[in-house]
């Protein structure tokens, strides 16, 4: 990459702000953020009915560790972005809108704009970039952002819609899958980085916010106007590599059958419960404290750079998956820390990045799949294990079991189910006696039953 130590970042960093300079016109901090949220509500107009959500970003106080939250409010911002971000070493924002104080995705409810980080970019990416743009869906083509931010040893692309999202949860499921795909494309070996492995994140992640300064090469945040149009939703469709990535917002909500402004009418309690608040519907499933063994001593030897913090990131995930208590998972943490800073990468790893992936440790995020968890930390997860053994010797060895337990074959039930006998609802709650861990598939296949069927009974164990 050519870069080995902060004054080469630094020039680097100075060559390319010359050339957007050249060719585009800058844009503060403050301008920037009055584009992405012009409805961030007044000072005099907070209000507790949710439903005004308002842009909420980090910052570090002076004097302070810590990182402090603050909502970004139209009538205080130019005094709040000159006290809060301008010219300090670290301050962060998503773009995303929330109901409330904090900025957990459970409480986004409107998605601004969908922020992109390429890391790894010389003079020559950035061109590459930038001659990629365009408004049509040709190979190897990036749709035009609003704004093109440079970071220090990457760029952001913010693609601020038109008409802010509605974050319901199918919803948020789609935009993730969106992302992943358009990184994807954006994300080229060779000609629009420098960095091999893809380094995907989530819609809710935070980006350094333009105006402050990177603490890591002491380098501004230095952003420029690309295109004044803000997009839309269907234009970003059209530049996803698999079809089934697409956002649709008509789609029907799946648990209920009915749309969401159906949903609304239908049920006005559950909608403020689960959709505005954010509370949970389903049960949290404890997942073994192996798993998260597994992770922070197995695969952390399979770290990389440039997915470190994604690496602690999906530890807190585990730890939370695995109900380790947090006093635990923090000394954990630490010790993770330490073994990923020797890990070379030209990005340093820092003591921010480490109270950033301990504010992971949070029940929102037990639900993030094996899939997710691979594709942000870089790491292959084998989904076919079951105790280091693969699924056809697990299921083997279940079914063994399953013969123990019904040593006559009654499992069978060859002949239908008897009147009144209940015998498929007893199989599946013996067999999930004995066998608590074990997949809806697998007891399926072990008694002979569809998965429907496990799934119509599992909940009476």
């Amino acid at each position: 990459m050519g870069w080995r130590d902060n004054a080469a970042i630094l020039e680097e960093f100075n060559k390319q702000a010359y050339f957007m300079e050249t060719n585009y016109d800058e844009v503060s901090g403050y301008e920037l953020y009055q584009f992405v949220f012009p409805n961030n509500e007044y000072s005099g107009e907070m209000n507790t009915d949710f439903s005004k959500p308002n842009a909420i970003y980090l910052y570090k106080d002076h004097g302070s560790s810590r990182l402090k939250r603050r909502i970004m409010l139209k009538d205080t911002w130019e005094e709040d972005f000159i006290n809060y971000v301008e010219g300090n070493e670290m301050a962060l924002c998503s773009g995303l809108a929330y109901v409330g104080k904090e900025n957990k995705l459970e409480r986004a409810t409107k998605c601004n704009a969908l922020i992109f980080d390429i890391d790894g970019v010389m003079l020559n990416n950035l061109q590459n970039i930038i001659g990629r743009f365009s408004h049509k869906n040709t190979p190897r083509s990036i749709p035009y952002p609003q704004f093109l931010a440079l970071s220090g040893t990457g760029v952001h692309l913010y693609y601020v819609f038109d008409q802010p999202i509605d974050l319901y949860p199918h919803i948020k499921t789609q935009l993730k899958a969106l992302k992943y795909d358009l990184t994807r494309r954006f994300w080229d070996y060779g000609g629009t980085s420098t960095i091999k492995n893809i380094q995907y994140q989530s819609i809710s992640q935070n980006f350094r916010m333009v105006g402050s300064i990177n603490s890591k090469y002491g380098n501004p945040i230095l952003a420029y106007r690309i295109s004044e149009e803000k997009t839309s939703l269907e234009h970003l469709n059209q530049f996803v590599l698999d079809e089934k990535n697409k956002v649709d917002i008509t789609r029907k909500f799946a648990p209920s059958r009915v749309t969401l402004e159906e949903a609304k009418k239908r049920y006005p309690e559950w909608y403020e419960r689960v959709i505005i608040r954010g509370e949970e519907v389903e049960k949290k499933w404890s997942v073994k404290r192996d798993v998260y063994d597994w992770w922070r001593t197995k695969k952390i030897h399979e770290a990389v750079g440039g997915h470190r913090y994604y690496f602690m990131m999906c530890q807190a995930i585990y730890a939370v998956k695995c109900d380790i208590p947090r006093d635990e998972f923090e000394r954990d943490l630490r010790e993770s820390f330490e073994f990923l800073k020797q890990i070379e990468h030209h990005n340093e790893l820092t003591e921010d990045d480490f109270r950033s992936a301990l504010e992971m440790y949070d029940k929102t995020y037990y639900r993030y799949s094996i899939d997710t968890i691979s594709k942000i930390s870089a790491i292959p997860i084998e989904r076919n294990r079951r105790n280091y053994r693969s699924q056809k010797e697990h299921v083997k060895i279940m079914s063994a079991i399953r013969d123990v337990i019904y040593p006559n074959g009654e499992w069978r039930n060859k002949n239908g189910r008897p009147k009144d006998s209940g015998t498929k609802r007893e199989l599946v709650v013996n067999y999930i006696k004995e066998n608590p861990n074990a997949t809806v598939t697998e007891i399926a296949k072990a008694l002979n039953v569809s998965r429907t069927t496990v799934y119509k009974y599992r909940n009476m164990v």
